[in-house]
């Protein structure tokens, strides 16, 4: 193309044959790129914009003096233009370079698509190279975007490149959708459609994270300055004890304004151990005229008790009368809900008034209450201050106290009987909307004695089933002792043949009767061994030492309750204990046990209560 170029510029051409005006300026550069000729300078649009172009340059002045035209989309003279707006619609334009040429895609067609943008990229992919394409053509035709860092070639028609900044990377974006052409070769493997978009790197990501790192660094210097700008200033150090400071320091404690900042200095003399005899009358003198403050400090409580009971009285005041605004109020509500004026209304004015006539009772009710607080505030004040005066006094206090009584009895009467009439009319217009009547009397008296009845039937109920279990317990412990009698038969059988036997071997044998009785001792003996297996077979043993511990607890528990305690009292105990246990399995345990346990019915009806009571020593005293 430059040799084309050169050509041209060495024949002499009339400039009037360059200079004609056309109408589409892009056709006429693609036409002359085609001749392999080099858009110098068209009369019509200006292909490349002024911001590319060598200010000054005159293409004609050029062809007449022979003198190469200059291209301006040369890697010297800022080939790519930056990214225009995006309110103007986008006019690319061909790009020229030594090895190769780009032409632009149609306008007509939609931007290419992109990927999104990875933070800190500065990397972008280019597909679509010519196969010829090699990585000094690359970088000529993208080191117009920028600084190229690294250029990594594929084998196939694709590589990466990387930008010194970021910026680089919209120019290089830029030339997407350009087919690019290698010389004016019309090979397909010299020509192809560029396609750049945005690449994820990590060497951009690593190194956009060590710039927010550092950011966020800056940010939090800048805060902590800040912070140390706005931090209120350390309090001034308290200066050591000597005698100059200590005059300086009963001046101080003089003056009322200087009072609180010198009692501390004082304070943090004495504490650090500052008081010896050569300082101790100095000190007196100190501690002196700290006192002589008491007694202002005494003034201003007593002025600021005064300001206070002012503000009491003005509040009353103002209570008392925004209390007779609300009567006054509740008067108009109250005259508008009588006959008169009510059938007047409309059904949604009749609903609002209603509802501001509740909302104005519950203020009038909340305020009167508030007052008489006050009062009674005030009364118990004033017995309390006027206990200790003379009789006299004491009779005309004792006047007043009962006329404030008797206004406040004749307060509170009257906001019970306004609490009264509202509830009233609450009641008539709950009738009212419902439509339901006042059950009667007789109605009354029928509920409740259907509720007593419910009740004894409950009460006999639950004595039904105390009645039944006592009987189910009775009948076991009936087959209990039937089992037992006929064991005993039985025993007393083997061991009657035995004693016939042994008084016999003991006639021939020649033996006294005190080996007889011997004899008899042992049978009874042997009878009472077998009674107590029988019984520790027919009761089931401890399971494990829980069981035993827990059974210790209970008998401890009951020990200190001799009338007994019912399941629920029992277990709340021992859930303090042990969280998971339950009250099943304490019933469980203590009907395993009915020589040490026992179970009694309390109560009549509906009052009916089952306690478990301590029989150990009863079972004791019986074996």
């Amino acid at each position: 193309m430059a040799a084309a170029a050169d050509g041209l510029g060495s024949i002499a051409i009339d400039t009037t044959q360059l200079n004609m005006s056309v109408t589409d300026p892009t056709a006429w550069a693609t036409a002359m790129n085609n001749l392999g000729m080099v858009p110098v300078g068209l009369a019509g649009q200006q292909l490349v914009t002024d911001s590319i172009c060598v200010p000054g340059f005159d293409p004609s002045l050029s062809m007449m003096t022979g003198i190469t035209p200059i291209n301006p989309m040369i890697p010297g003279m800022g080939l790519v233009p930056p990214p225009p707006p995006t309110d103007v619609p986008v006019v690319k334009e061909i790009i020229h370079c030594k090895s190769c040429t780009r032409f632009p895609p149609n306008p007509n067609l939609p931007p290419p698509s992109t990927r999104e943008r990875p933070p800190g990229c500065k990397t972008v992919f280019v597909g679509g190279l010519p196969e010829n394409a090699t990585e000094e053509i690359i970088q000529e035709v993208f080191e117009q975007c920028g600084d190229i860092t690294a250029i990594r070639k594929s084998k196939k028609n694709f590589c990466h490149i990387r930008f010194a900044e970021e910026f680089m990377v919209d120019k290089a974006i830029y030339l997407s959708g350009y087919r690019m052409r290698l010389g004016s070769s019309t090979d397909k493997k010299d020509s192809g459609r560029l396609h750049v978009d945005f690449a994820q790197a990590r060497d951009d990501f690593y190194e956009w994270e060590c710039k927010q790192r550092m950011l966020a660094r800056e940010e939090r210097h800048r805060r902590k300055m800040e912070e140390d700008r706005l931090r209120p200033p350390s309090p001034p150090a308290i200066m050591h004890y000597s005698e100059h400071e200590a005059a300086l320091l009963a001046e101080k404690l003089k003056d009322d304004s200087k009072f609180s900042e010198a009692i501390t200095v004082l304070l943090t003399w004495i504490e650090r151990g500052e008081v010896n005899r050569r300082s101790a009358n100095q000190f007196y003198s100190m501690v002196q005229s700290a006192n002589s403050h008491v007694r202002r400090l005494m003034n201003e409580k007593a002025a600021h008790e005064q300001e206070m009971e002012q503000a009491k009285e003005s509040f009353k005041n103002a209570l008392t009368g925004i209390l007779t605004q609300f009567e006054q109020i509740v008067a108009v509500f109250n005259a508008s809900t009588r006959q008169k004026a009510w059938d007047h209304f409309s059904k949604a004015q009749r609903k609002n008034i209603d509802i501001w006539r509740k909302h104005s009772e519950e203020l009038r009710n909340a305020h009167s209450e508030q007052l008489m607080g006050i009062r009674r505030e005030e009364e118990m004040e004033m017995s309390d201050d006027d206990s200790g005066d003379n009789p006299t006094k004491k009779l005309r206090v004792d006047d007043s106290a009962l006329a404030a009584q008797a206004y406040a009895l004749k307060e509170e009467n009257d906001s019970l009987r306004w609490q009264l009439d509202a509830y009233r009319n609450e009641v008539e217009l709950l009738k009212q909307e419902k439509g339901q009547l006042f059950r009667t009397e007789e109605s009354l008296t029928k509920d409740q004695q259907l509720q007593f009845l419910q009740q004894t039937m409950q009460g006999m109920q639950q004595q039904l089933l105390s009645i039944q279990e006592e009987l189910n317990n009775k009948k076991s412990e009936l087959e209990q002792a039937k089992e037992e009698q006929t064991h005993t038969q039985a025993m007393l059988k083997v061991l009657q043949e035995q004693l016939k036997s042994a008084k016999e071997l003991a006639e021939i044998n020649g033996h006294d009767e005190s080996q007889a009785n011997e004899i008899n001792v042992l049978t009874v003996a042997l009878v009472n061994q077998d009674r107590e297996k029988n019984s520790e077979k027919r009761s089931p043993g401890l399971k494990s030492e829980k069981e035993a511990l827990l059974i210790g607890i209970i008998s401890t528990f009951l020990h200190v309750h001799p009338f007994g305690a019912n399941i629920e009292y029992l277990w709340s105990y021992m859930q303090q204990l042990d969280s998971r246990i339950s009250a099943n399995e304490i019933e469980m345990l203590l009907m395993r046990l009915p020589r040490m346990f026992k179970q009694e019915f309390t109560g009549v009806g509906a009052t009916l209560e089952k306690r478990w009571k301590f029989c150990a020593f009863e079972g004791i005293k019986t074996v």
